[in-house]
């Protein structure tokens, strides 16, 4: 046999068997990873890591502190993201903008542990709950150091109203041992709105200007808007007054008692009404990796893990099922897992519309800046 005729042969053997299987290289499994967009201080790392342990899939988690950044994120496109954390107005918002996938919830075999009461209210945002699921909720209120308030404001003063910091007398009173408040009027403005006599999801535009003008009032009063700085400021005693999150104001006191410093932090939740807010799992459109982000979500709703995340970030979990696992101290805490009467009092708001936002951040630079 000739010397080509016989190198062709052997190159259509080797194809052959290379077709079938044979004398091929064996191809290294691919790497399973999910890249996570949530907010600061808001997962157990361990539960991460026993994800991971389990699934294969790899972490790669990402943190940012408000829902404008995350907004910007996913209008802009390859996010990069493959799970990220929105809150309800601006969940609807994105929802409208066509930025989330729609979940598979036939790959979601815990959905039946989430708290139906939850799940209800959040589909003022998300109607049929068909993009997200609730990761956490809790309340906007006042956290305060208890010594440093009654100190300045006597004994019998009344902290369980707006009033607290919306009155300049009181206000002003308690400036030199610093007010802090949330660097987010999408969460202050509906929250104060029923000092007002007002709704929390009212649209009126001279409602939302009787809240910043009250605001700007006492904007020399307030040492700093930021989103979660209040936290280890009321901690150290650094501060006596927050508003803030439910949630971050019992992780201030959770630090103080670690601390053995003397200081104790209380929170309330206004007398006039507040508002309830929902953070929510989400699949960006242009997720690289939709299953693994299913995976992570039907995790989540776990009643063992989220339980787990309850315990360490002290907010409520939106699933009902893990209750039975949440610590006593959490879970009987009416700051935390609001009693039948406070539900009564907290109302959800749903997205402004363009312009009106647009008039919200001339409103709220107004009081941030003074001009």
């Amino acid at each position: 046999m000739s010397g080509p005729r016989r190198t062709l042969l052997a190159a259509v053997a080797l194809a052959v068997l290379a077709a079938l299987g044979f004398g091929a290289r064996p191809r290294a499994a691919e790497e399973r990873v999910l890249n996570i967009y949530n907010w600061s201080d808001y997962i157990d790392p361990q539960v991460l890591e026993s994800f991971t342990r389990e699934t294969g899939i790899r972490v790669v988690y990402d943190t940012y502190d408000n829902n404008e950044i995350l907004e910007t994120k996913l209008l802009a496109g390859r996010s990069g993201y493959d799970i990220v954390v929105p809150s309800g107005p601006y969940l609807q918002r994105l929802i409208r903008a066509g930025a989330f996938l729609p979940l598979d919830k036939s790959k979601l075999k815990n959905l039946g542990n989430l708290w139906p009461e939850v799940t209800s209210r959040l589909a003022a945002y998300d109607p049929g709950n068909t993009y997200a699921v609730d990761y956490m909720w809790g309340t906007t209120g006042i956290g305060y150091n208890v010594a440093a308030v009654r100190e300045r404001l006597g004994a019998g003063a009344a902290v369980n109203s707006w009033s607290l910091v919306l009155n300049p007398a009181s206000a002003n009173k308690l400036k030199e041992c610093g007010i802090m408040m949330l660097d987010s009027p999408e969460d202050l403005i509906p929250s104060m709105l029923p000092a007002f006599g007002a709704k929390a999801d009212s649209k009126r535009w001279d409602d939302m200007t009787l809240v910043t003008d009250a605001l700007y009032k006492v904007r020399g009063t307030v040492r700093k808007f930021h989103s979660s700085e209040y936290i280890q400021a009321l901690a150290n005693g650094d501060i006596c007054v927050a508003v803030g999150y439910s949630g971050d104001v019992m992780q201030a006191k959770r630090r103080a008692e670690e601390a053995k410093n003397g200081i104790d932090i209380a929170y309330v939740v206004p007398k006039e009404g507040a508002l309830m807010w929902f953070d929510t799992f989400a699949i960006p459109k242009d997720a690289a990796h939709p299953a693994e982000a299913l995976a992570f979500i039907d995790y989540m709703m776990r009643p063992e893990v989220a339980a787990a995340n309850s315990n360490f970030v002290s907010y409520a979990s939106g699933n009902l099922a893990a209750k039975r696992y949440v610590k006593p101290e959490i879970l009987n805490n009416p700051g935390i897992y609001p009693d039948e009467a406070t539900m009564q009092r907290l109302s959800t708001n749903t997205a402004w519309d363009d312009r009106t936002q647009r008039f919200i951040t001339r409103l709220w630079t107004r009081v941030r800046t003074g001009r």
